[in-house]
């Protein structure tokens, strides 16, 4: 098990992102006590609007397990995921998603559209909501506010 838990290293990975000008998100996917991949977000950096942290981490977690399924891994992400990225946690299968902060404006979780309780949707994860939530939404609030 890592020296810190997932979600602190979301965390930390949601500053670094703020420190570099991007909105303070960040995603570890875990396959059991093992990382398969850590991101922050990088739509500035890389110039691409779905370089979300959650896309990043499930791109990278794909890649190095070797499939097109996350089954049996968990997220945990410092922001309640877009409808974007809750689609791709529904198409990679993912068992469980932890995340942070309630984004009530983007969030698609618990709110917003809910897209897992969705009849349409195919895959239901077991979504845990609040881990790091006063760190998170205060980092939020101080990026946010200094863009203002």
């Amino acid at each position: 098990m890592p020296s810190q838990s997932p979600m602190d290293i979301a965390l930390s990975l949601a500053e670094e992102a703020a420190s570099h000008g991007e909105a303070p998100v960040g995603a570890v996917v875990m396959e059991g006590e093992v990382i398969l991949a850590a991101e922050r977000n990088r739509m500035k950096a890389l110039n691409d609007p779905t370089a979300h942290a959650e896309m990043l981490a499930i791109r990278a977690a794909l890649a190095r397990r070797g499939t097109g399924r996350l089954d049996g891994c968990d997220l945990y992400v410092t922001l309640e995921p877009c409808a974007m990225c809750a689609g791709a946690v529904a198409h990679t299968r993912l068992r469980r998603v932890y995340f942070a902060a309630e984004d009530t404006k983007a969030g698609a979780v618990e709110n917003g559209i809910r897209l897992f309780d969705q009849p349409t949707c195919h895959h239901h994860p077991e979504v845990i909501a609040g881990l790091g939530a006063s760190r998170s939404e205060a980092m939020l609030r101080a990026f946010f506010q200094a863009l203002r």
